[in-house]
């Protein structure tokens, strides 16, 4: 980056191209995706969170096998599915789930669970929304428990011996929450919680480094399960287990069912009430593609609350000179500025308006 009217110049890392795992770059795609969500996709009418839990005797489980999640996040769906037809007496129709599949916990342990957008009601196939009054959610937990563990044990993850002592259990260890909620007509709020579904595993707030034992140490709220508010890892350990939570290639962490999915997405300026207009052949791009094609700079102000073209000595607009991307040019310029004496740089020449 460069001021031409001070002569100012800075590297700026603008991308890793790393998927779910670097802070940065996530927060920019989470972003991306909360204005396409509220944009393009969620209809106007009330939404509310669902966030679905399984026991600690299951995680292993998809700890061993990345392709479970995606049974986990159908299972969720296929159960809301059937609370809502039964409690609105009809079998067409469908609510708009929104799903996001996340593996860790605040210590970054192995805790896959989901986070939903669910409509307050569900649509019929002539685009008539019935709202459903809100009700509690044990029904929905019960018949997921009871879908995943026979899935499960259809799949021959679970022995039968197994399958009916959890079948069996007082506290299931399944939960579900869907207190949180959202109105059509709270758009940041939406987008906030939608940034919240699909953030990174990792803090760089959280973390830290204890010098003297050389452990990476990594905070969080207190934990009445484990009683501490920190973690200690060994480097390797802490490697180990951030690692683990980088999604398989070509898997998609985010699922799209009922209304909202691909097949029977409902065209987003719809009336709640009314038939969705027929679909055009060519869809424009919408104001969010289009700001997405140059957003980084943009991204950037709204994440960090940092604007990178705003030069820091004379509050003029900097351009971008070069991007670089070869890892031993890279390396070599980072070297360079590391070992150059600060008495070796020169003052910017004087502006001459100035």
């Amino acid at each position: 980056m460069r001021c031409d009217r001070c002569k100012a110049e800075y590297l700026l890392a603008f991308s890793c191209k790393t998927r779910n795992f670097c802070p940065s770059c996530q927060q920019k795609r989470s972003v991306l995706w909360a204005e396409r969500l509220v944009e393009d996709l969620l209809a106007s009418v009330s939404h509310a969170q669902w966030v679905f839990t399984i026991p600690r005797a299951l995680r292993g489980l998809f700890a061993r096998d990345r392709r479970l999640l995606s049974l986990l996040s159908q299972t969720a769906y296929d159960a809301i599915l059937r609370v809502f037809r039964a409690a609105l007496g009809e079998k067409a129709a469908r609510p708009g789930v929104v799903a996001s599949i996340q593996t860790f916990a605040d210590l970054l342990h192995f805790h896959p669970h989901l986070h939903l957008f669910v409509t307050e009601g569900a649509f019929l196939p002539d685009g008539q929304f019935l709202p459903l009054p809100f009700f509690s959610p044990e029904p929905v937990a019960e018949v997921f428990r009871r879908l995943l563990l026979h899935r499960l044990h259809r799949m021959e993850r679970l022995s039968d011996r197994f399958l009916h002592s959890l079948l069996e259990w007082r506290h299931s260890g399944f939960n579900l929450h869907n207190a949180v909620r959202v109105k059509p007509d709270d758009p940041e709020g939406t987008e906030a919680l939608a940034r919240y579904f699909t953030r990174a595993p990792l803090s760089l707030q959280k973390l830290s480094l204890d010098p003297a034992t050389g452990e990476v140490l990594y905070h969080s709220k207190f934990n009445p399960r484990l009683g501490r508010d920190l973690e200690r890892l060994d480097p390797l350990e802490f490697l180990a287990r951030i690692t683990s939570h980088i999604p398989d290639p070509r898997s998609h962490l985010v699922r799209y069912y009922g209304a909202y999915s691909n097949r029977a997405r409902l065209p987003r300026a719809a009336s709640p009430t009314c038939s969705p207009p027929p679909a055009r052949a060519e869809k424009p791009p919408s104001e969010t593609e289009r700001r997405s094609r140059a957003s980084w700079a943009r991204l950037l102000r709204k994440v960090f609350e940092v604007d990178p073209l705003l030069c820091h000595r004379c509050g003029s607009t900097m351009r971008i000179v070069a991007f670089l991307t070869d890892p031993r040019v890279i390396d070599q310029i980072l070297t360079h500025l590391a070992r150059r004496p600060a008495s070796s740089a020169r003052a910017p020449p004087a502006d001459p308006a100035a």
